[in-house]
């Protein structure tokens, strides 16, 4: 739970204060955070799971961005920035995952 004050600075300096309220008043509209009053105070929590946001904008991003390409994404986030080796191998054992119950379900 957090003020849009807290998130603010926790977020630092490089955009106006009115620009965190204004996003944060728009996930809560999404239906992203609750809103409710603390010592007079409003406060903001997650109203859904890391996880499950995490997933939606990436699906988002993926629609609006990427015209629906899973593969453009992905090379997009890659190329990005660097990454480890560890966490190509990670990424290479979540595709197998992946691979193996898309199989399954076919």
């Amino acid at each position: 739970m957090a003020t849009v004050r807290e998130v603010h600075d926790d977020l630092g300096n490089d955009n106006r204060y009115t620009t965190t309220l204004k996003t944060m008043q728009l996930m809560t509209e999404k239906g992203l955070l609750v809103r409710s009053e603390r010592f007079g105070s409003h406060v903001y929590e997650a109203s859904v799971p890391k996880e499950q946001t995490q997933r939606q904008i990436a699906g988002d991003l993926l629609k609006r961005v990427f015209g629906g390409s899973s593969r453009s994404l992905v090379i997009g986030a890659l190329a990005a920035q660097p990454v480890s080796r560890q966490e190509l191998d990670e990424i290479r054992g979540m595709l197998d995952t992946f691979a193996r119950e898309n199989e399954g379900s076919q």
